[in-house]
């Protein structure tokens, strides 16, 4: 099943995409839904971001190329994680499908895309197993986590490294009932590929990270966790297109502007 929230005129909504309609919905893909009669043209309905997170997760270092281009840029040599490490991002940033990246015009030219899986919490999940977790999962969506390198390594926190407005495409919809470790991402620039790489090379698995998490944390339905992302990453410029493909999910594409 394929889940998004849309905008037609002036009401938002969740639909189910059946081929190249939208099936409005009364509810949540979180509870009980109803379709209703409303079906609109795919074409004819604005995306909006696919769930607005309780909270927004965000894998640590997790991929080994990324890690090992991390360290280089640090100038320190890699060392691979011993465990699973999370962080948190800021649901200010986040946009949908379409809508354009803004790089604030006192940012360097060092404003880079990180092309990720997104995983979508289900059902309130709490110390689980790994046998268990994808039972606690919705579905899966695609993130770019646009990334400022030099606040990265200036600031004491990532807050606006990470979390500037714009800085968090998420879309375009949430895919349900798929294997995580079939999954593989291609990353375009101006239709140029920057970038390719298997879900399943993480260090640490879908799996892996939620039963961790949920020995400390209560996952709950609508929050998401992005699973970092692998390979090293070129600048984006004014003008640029990112597009973040995912096998099974689609194409997560957003234009890149700077402010003048």
């Amino acid at each position: 099943m394929k889940w998004c929230r849309f905008q037609s005129e002036n009401k938002s909504a969740y639909g189910i995409i059946e081929e190249d309609t939208v099936v409005e919905v009364s509810g949540t893909p979180f509870g009980r839904y109803t379709k209703t009669a409303d079906i609109y043209p795919l074409s004819s309905v604005k995306l909006l971001v696919p769930v607005i997170p309780p909270t927004f997760y965000a894998a640590g270092i997790n991929y080994p190329e990324h890690m090992t281009w991390a360290a280089h840029m640090r100038g320190e040599e890699p060392v691979l994680p011993k465990k699973a490490d999370i962080g948190y991002r800021a649901i200010n940033a986040l946009i949908p499908h379409e809508k354009p990246i803004i790089i604030p015009k006192d940012a360097t030219d060092l404003v880079q895309y990180e092309g990720e899986l997104v995983i979508v919490i289900g059902r309130t999940c709490k110390k689980v197993s790994k046998e268990e977790a994808l039972d606690y999962v919705l579905g899966y969506t695609i993130g770019n986590d646009v990334s400022e390198r030099s606040w990265q390594r200036s600031d004491r926190t990532m807050w606006r490294a990470k979390n500037t407005d714009t800085f968090k495409p998420m879309g375009p919809w949430i895919v349900t009932d798929l294997d995580p470790d079939k999954i593989h991402v291609k990353i375009t620039l101006s239709g140029r590929l920057v970038g390719k790489y298997d879900v399943k090379t993480a260090i640490f698995g879908v799996r892996h990270y939620i039963s961790e998490m949920s020995q400390y944390l209560t996952l709950v339905p609508g929050d998401v966790i992005w699973m970092g992302t692998d390979g090293a990453n070129e600048n984006m410029k004014d003008g640029d297109v990112v597009e973040i493909e995912a096998s099974d999910i689609g194409v997560l594409r957003n234009p890149v502007v700077r402010e003048r």
